[in-house]
């Protein structure tokens, strides 16, 4: 809770200054897929049964929506006096969903008596991403209507808020486990990469390539299985790829 309250503090501190500051702003909409690469994930079992599977994701659709702003002295905040190389630096709040669904596979624990326990194990959940975005980027084919270029390539990179959820299924040799639902709140890393092309003064079409990281924790109770703990965990590592088009409004 602290890393999420310092990073809504941090927002606040920068939106002021955006504001004392004005540019050229824009609001975006944008759809695409995401992906996932594998990654260990670690599911405890009432702090003592920790199956072995490989982490693995679903691709799956993505919307979102941007609203920012570059520190251009054009647009409907146009006239503040501003040093002019600040025009290739911006920040944006990225809004973002998806589902994070896991498809089966075997799990396996052991050896325990004659030999290992094993299983198949699957998940539904989502993921909802809240970034806050510092961007710097560069014009090219500049011309009357648009001075600063219409090919515009930029990167981005800053925190995000992770909202998400699981639910799971666990199959055993005693029966199936269905969880609960549970969620996760954490701060996460996102960098992006596109390239924008002004059609009109006011309008753009933007292609981009996202990446984000987190690392939440589930926690489900009870548990089926007699152990120490009577709660389970599932901590996975989420390596997320995107890529989107989208269009925008620049006002």
């Amino acid at each position: 809770m602290k890393q999420v309250k310092a990073l809504v503090v941090g927002l606040a501190l920068v939106a002021l200054l955006a504001g004392a500051v004005q540019a050229e702003m824009f609001v975006e909409g944008y759809i695409g897929g995401n992906w996932a690469a594998n990654a260990p994930d670690e599911f405890t079992w009432g702090g003592v049964w920790r199956p072995s599977y490989q982490g693995h994701i679903d691709p799956a659709f993505q919307g979102g929506l941007k609203l920012g702003a570059w520190f251009d002295r054009t647009g409907v905040l146009s006239g503040i006096n501003f040093p002019a190389w600040m025009r290739y630096f911006g920040f944006w709040l990225d809004f973002s969903y998806h589902t994070l669904n896991a498809p089966e596979r075997v799990w396996t624990v052991g050896p325990l008596g004659p030999g290992p326990l094993s299983g198949t194990f699957w998940s539904e959940g989502a993921v909802a991403t809240l970034a806050f975005m510092f961007g710097a980027r560069y014009g090219f084919f500049p011309d009357a209507e648009v001075p600063f270029g219409r090919l515009q390539p930029y990167v981005a990179v800053g925190p995000a808020l992770m909202f998400s959820w699981r639910q799971t299924t666990v199959n055993t040799i005693v029966g199936q486990w269905d969880t609960d639902s549970s969620s996760s709140t954490n701060v996460g890393l996102a960098v992006e990469a596109g390239l924008r092309w002004m059609a009109l003064k006011n309008v753009s079409l933007d292609v981009s390539f996202k990446y984000r990281y987190f690392n939440p924790t589930y926690k489900y109770s009870p548990t089926p299985f007699i152990s120490i703990d009577p709660d389970s965990y599932l901590r996975p590592n989420f390596h997320l790829f995107s890529l989107q088009v989208g269009a925008a409004y620049h006002f």
